[in-house]
């Protein structure tokens, strides 16, 4: 069991690699964010500055997209809350049951979210509805980080449920001899 372990090691490159995607996009939404809410501020109160129409609907959907795929990089760095009152009680493998129970719960609601947000998507509310303030820009946009969210949330909850998994085959020694 330990081999199939070591051949799943070789796929941190694409979660490393998913990582840093993720994490680019979430950094360019914010500074688009921090520009446009810039832009629209300073037009309400400079007289040669216009306040564009758009600059609340871009935000909130700029805003939408950073909270659901930070979700997804805070699953990668085991960020979210938990409840670790009784982690100091319990046996450690019942913690890792525990997590591992914790994981697959959410990679399924990973799962929720990919499919039912890609059916979202394709519907005739998203591909033909409109922003108000942009009657060019298709719904399609807003919704959108639903379904990326799941993707990405199945990619990194496959690595931690990996991980929780290895730890029940592979002793902390077995592990730091194979990394050495």
């Amino acid at each position: 069991m330990p081999a199939f372990f070591k051949t799943l090691e070789k796929l941190k490159p694409i979660y490393d690699w998913t990582y840093k995607i993720v994490l680019f996009i979430c950094k360019l939404l914010l500074i688009g964010d921090i520009i446009v809410t810039s832009w629209s501020v300073l037009g309400r109160y400079i007289p040669f500055i216009s306040d564009p129409h758009w600059s609340e609907e871009i935000v909130l959907t700029f805003m939408a997209y950073m909270a659901v795929l930070s979700a997804t990089l805070a699953i990668r760095r085991r960020a979210h809350i938990r409840m670790t009152a009784f982690d100091n009680m319990l046996p450690q493998k019942v913690i890792l049951c525990l997590d591992l129970l914790a994981d697959l719960a959410v990679c399924a609601l990973g799962i929720i979210l990919l499919v039912y947000g890609i059916q979202f998507c394709n519907s005739p509310l998203a591909v033909r509805g409109k922003y108000a303030s942009l009657p060019g820009l298709s719904k399609f946009w807003q919704y959108l980080p639903v379904p990326v969210a799941g993707g990405s949330m199945i990619i990194f909850e496959l690595e931690q449920i990996f991980q929780h998994i290895e730890a029940f085959f592979v002793k902390p020694e077995e592990k730091k001899e194979v990394q050495a």
